[in-house]
């Protein structure tokens, strides 16, 4: 009993501590300096960040962001995050020097935190190939938005989709955030690769119930938009 006791003391500890915090920002080279930008950002990248710091670097293939640069850092703790501190001088003037001046003024930032109710994935199993569709909530609707998601996630495992979800925190609207993670590369995306959605969703759900999802995310979600993503591991950390 003692011991089980003192395991749910531990519960909180352990939750607060969780590695599930991604940070992220995007970056936008200027047309005539790509080549420039990338290798700016490699020589950045594989040498101020390390360790726990690595840069995952995604090019941003399509949708409004489409030619923008998509880097993560993490999945770390809030905690560890906190107690960063500040960034090294050196750090910060090899970036104004040598990346910021290839970049236009257009840029994001952000924060997600990994859902493992949600996934059906391992946040560390990562592939090449993603797709993301944010979802932004309606006011009071984050309830319903989840519970949307939660029928997904039993259509995604019947169809062996690997797929990540994450809350954006602290970065804007209430967004949920969906990473398919194209384990067969874009071979998933051909019509012959899985059945339609809807069809796959009444295979599980039953017999119509594609169309009352539909209604229902019509009131959960205010917009939502998808893209395409690809890594570049020779712009990343090593």
């Amino acid at each position: 009993m003692r011991k089980i006791f003192l395991l749910c003391l531990l519960v909180p500890i352990i939750g607060m501590s969780q590695n599930n915090v991604v940070s992220t920002f995007r970056a936008f080279p200027k047309t005539d300096r790509l080549l420039e930008f990338e290798k700016a950002l490699a020589s950045h990248a594989q040498k101020y960040h390390t360790g726990d710091w690595k840069w995952r670097v995604f090019y941003i293939e399509t949708g409004p962001d489409a030619g923008g640069f998509h880097i993560t850092e993490g999945p770390l703790s809030w905690d560890q995050f906190d107690k960063r501190g500040d960034l090294s001088a050196e750090h910060t003037l090899d970036w104004a020097k040598n990346v910021s001046p290839h970049t236009t003024e257009r840029g994001t930032t952000g924060y997600s935190v990994y859902n493992t109710e949600l996934s059906n994935v391992a946040i560390t199993d990562y592939s090449d190939k993603i797709i993301i569709t944010h979802m932004f909530i309606k006011p009071g609707m984050i309830r319903d938005a989840g519970d949307l998601v939660r029928k997904l996630k039993k259509v995604w495992a019947a169809s062996n989709e690997s797929v990540a979800v994450y809350n954006v925190s602290l970065s804007g609207p209430p967004q949920i955030v969906t990473v398919n993670r194209l384990k067969n590369g874009l071979k998933e995306l051909s019509p012959g690769f899985r059945k339609p959605m809807a069809e796959r969703f009444d295979e599980v759900h039953g017999a119509g119930a594609w169309n009352y999802y539909l209604a229902d995310y019509a009131k959960a979600i205010e917009s939502r938009w998808t893209e395409m993503l690809s890594l570049r591991a020779d712009l990343g950390s090593k």
